[in-house]
């Protein structure tokens, strides 16, 4: 087996796909003992004379077994005598037990680099047969990807070999030498370092054998794609009751199923959002609150287990009722054409892409209405139907939230009776459900709408110039939600009182292997912080005045009071839903659970049981442990495929799933604090979180209990603006970004210490 550096040797003038530098190697036993005939043989070398970068090549280095990258250090941009023995010096101290055989090698240090980054044969954690390049424009260090402390963004682009698509041109002659080195090499997993200069030249700086953990039949994989391409293309076509030329899917906007189940989510997580949400309660919600009848149209889609939102239903979705429908079909085409153009948007489209209610900004807005071909007329006939709409929604007397908020004590009062009644698991299973529905899940979606209203007034408030961004702040931070609520009910109760009210909480709400708080409580909670205490949010006379002349202006048909009673307690009561109807589903899965310990099954098993395929059951007289059993067969095959599935989070046409990138997107900041701490991850001992940045892959609200230890900081893979994390921070007054996406997360969670920078919407690598 050949070491770093003598495989780039062999590699040296073979290649017609890339170029391999000249190197000069020798081992730490020459270097002790021959150094006189290395300098010599150094100036012989006319590249040395130029900057040049000192390498490892450790024994243990790009093994079959073991890739040790990164282990190693190397020293860039060496010039002189002096200073190249002492980078050799510096490499050889970072042999860790190291022999007289672990290798350094020198190399011409390149310039004129065009981008740099690392780049896999397979996919990495799934073993799934495409090219996975993670790189970085225009970085003269070459070690920035690999190394993740640059500041600059990443990119990662994904082609699935052996598609009917063809490759960017670009990369083209990356995928020829991915091939060119598979052959040469015998090895069909690899992982190589590479550069692209200015004048279009491809240089291969190393590889290495990739050390995967899963397999994948590639021909398989191919077939389910190609059944996943023909599943997606009627997307490109008009629906007779939709309005829109085609369509759109993605993990993010509206019920966002990447926040809350997971891109990969198991059967019975999927399957229960489906029911509770997602299949039609979503669509009663709208159509209640004023919006269109999408009553008959599921809002999430199935793409091999992967969930995604139709995009196309759910715009359809935010139309106003009363909106004339030659004016709904142009403004369903605007805002799919928005979403395809600035994909970025794909987790902010009700701020930054739809009009959904009125706002005391909205005429400002609507201007952007006219560079796409809208007229005036038609901008003032959106604006009356979002009005008419906004203020049914609003109204103090007969506002649907006040009734949802009503609904959710019959929710209370029912599932005691529920969980108290002599009832089968099949029949307490489908009762908790349908209460979780009618008076959980359907009040719940309505102030989830209030609460995205009262989010969205408030920034207009501060668009208008009658707040600024800091007392925004201070009334979020002056908001009482079931958060804070736990946070002071840890300090004041026992623990035993305190887990019957909240112990049926879990990080993951829809999760069957997440443990609840009443499960593990050692592990959720340890020695919580005292609660901060935040200056009183008030307005003065002049913002009172000028609020009321806008809301009489624009027609709104409440007083200042009134809108800001609205806005606290639709944010609250949004909080106060998602915890009472989580107690039915909590329920639901320990009920899940018990059936499967008496059909044999384990808490893993029952994770990829189908609702429905229990529901079925209800007043049969089947048998109840096989068809337990079948189900979980199922859907362990299924999610075999789900697992070999690599697909974007937006897809705009059916080609997009066998090449695509992932580009940093745009994350919300919350606050405009700053903070900075070594990172750290959920898993960790409560105590240990104190002072760090903590990062967690959803903002599901079971990670409340994070609040209790003195963070400084929190960074969300998924999550919204308007996200129950990102009210969280903003209530508690904690630096966070929400929502930082795959390419920045992933590049963050690489550093050892970053600082949050929330008023210039920045992160710094600091370590």
């Amino acid at each position: 087996m050949r070491s770093k550096a003598e495989t780039l040797q062999f590699l040296h003038g073979q290649l017609s796909s890339a170029t391999v530098l000249p190197l000069y190697c020798f081992n730490l036993n020459q270097w002790q003992n021959q150094r006189e005939q290395i300098w010599l043989d150094l100036a012989e070398l006319t590249w040395t004379k130029l900057p040049v970068i000192v390498r490892s090549s450790a024994l243990n280095e790009d093994s079959e077994l073991t890739s040790m990258a990164g282990h190693y250090c190397s020293v860039l941009n060496v010039s002189g005598k002096y200073a190249l023995e002492q980078a050799i010096e510096q490499v050889a101290a970072g042999f860790q037990g190291r022999t007289d055989a672990d290798q350094i090698f020198i190399q011409p240090m390149l310039s004129q680099i065009a981008l740099s980054g690392v780049a896999f044969s397979q996919e990495p954690s799934t073993g799934i047969p495409c090219l996975v390049f993670n790189y970085q424009e225009c970085s003269q260090d070459t070690t920035a990807v690999t190394g993740g402390h640059s500041n600059e963004l990443n990119t990662w682009h994904y082609y699935l070999h052996n598609n009917p698509t063809p490759p960017q041109s670009r990369f083209r002659p990356l995928l020829d030498l991915v091939s060119e080195l598979q052959l040469k090499l015998g090895i069909s997993a690899l992982d190589l370092e590479v550069a692209l200069l200015q004048n279009g030249q491809w240089v291969l700086l190393q590889v290495r054998p990739l050390v995967l953990e899963n397999s994948l039949d590639g021909s398989q994989h191919l077939n389910h794609m190609l059944e996943l391409q023909g599943f997606l293309k009627p997307m490109q076509s008009p629906h007779p009751f939709l309005y829109g030329q085609h369509t759109v899917y993605g993990v993010m906007p509206d019920w966002n199923p990447a926040e809350i189940i997971g891109i990969r989510p198991r059967p019975l997580a999927r399957s229960l959002y489906q029911e509770l949400i997602t299949d039609s309660i979503w669509a009663y919600q709208r159509h209640n609150y004023g919006y269109r009848n999408l009553r008959s149209f599921p809002l999430m889609v199935d793409l091999g287990g992967c969930p995604y939102i139709d995009v196309r239903v759910s715009f359809n979705s935010f139309i106003p009722a009363t909106l004339p429908p030659a004016l709904a079909e142009k403004l369903a085409d605007y805002y799919l054409k928005r979403l395809v153009e600035t994909p970025s948007y794909h987790d902010k489209v009700e701020f930054e892409i739809i009009y959904s209610c009125y706002t005391l900004d909205l005429p400002q807005r609507l201007k952007a209405l006219q560079d796409h071909g809208f007229s005036q007329e038609e901008s003032d006939l959106l604006a009356e139907s979002l009005r008419l709409l906004t203020n049914k929604i609003l109204h103090q007397e007969t506002g649907l939230w006040q009734k949802d908020i009503a609904k959710l004590e019959i929710l209370t009062q029912r599932r005691e009776t529920i969980c108290s009644a002599d009832l089968g698991p099949i029949d307490r299973i489908y009762w908790l459900l349908e209460d979780g529905k009618r008076y959980g899940t359907l009040p719940f979606a309505g102030l989830a709408r209030a609460g995205f209203i009262a989010v969205q007034m408030l920034n207009s408030l501060v668009q208008i110039g009658a707040l600024d961004p800091s007392e925004r702040s201070l009334f979020m931070q002056s908001l009482d939600t079931v958060s804070s609520r736990i946070q002071r009910d840890f300090q004041a109760m026992n623990r035993s009182d305190f887990l019957k009210i909240y112990g049926h909480l879990r990080p993951g709400t829809y999760d069957i292997l997440s443990e609840r708080y009443d499960q593990a409580p050692d592990r959720y909670f340890g020695e919580a912080i005292q609660p901060t205490v935040h200056p009183p949010f008030s307005l003065r006379l002049e913002q009172l005045k000028l609020i009321r002349s806008h809301l009489q202006e624009h027609g709104l048909n409440l007083d200042v009071l009134e809108l800001f009673d609205f806005m606290k307690a639709a944010i609250e009561g949004r909080e106060y839903a998602k915890f009472l109807f989580t107690r039915n589903l909590s329920d639901v899965l320990e009920e899940i659970a018990g059936l499967g310990r008496q059909a044999g099954m384990s808490r893993e098993d029952c994770s990829f049981l189908d609702i429905q395929s229990l529901l079925r059951l209800l007043n049969t007289s089947g048998d109840l442990n096989q068809a337990i059993k079948h189900s979980v067969e199922a859907g362990k095959a299924q999610y075999s495929l789900t697992q070999s599935l690599l697909l974007p989070p937006l897809i705009t046409q059916p080609e997009d799933i066998w090449q695509f990138e992932l580009q940093p997107g745009e994350p919300n900041f919350i606050t405009l604090k700053r903070a900075k701490g070594p990172v750290c991850f959920v898993g960790a001992a409560p105590e240990s979180l104190k002072g760090t940045i903590l990062l967690i892959p959803s903002a599901d609200p079971g990670y409340d209990w994070i609040f209790g230890y003195g963070i400084a900081g929190l960074i969300t893979l998924y999550g919204g603006v308007n996200s129950h994390m990102a009210i969280r921070a903003g209530e508690m007054g904690i630096p966070a970004v929400i929502g930082a996406g795959e390419v920045l997360y992933s590049q963050w969670q690489k550093a050892r210490e970053l600082e949050l920078d929330c008023a210039t919407r920045q992160v710094r690598v600091l370590a």
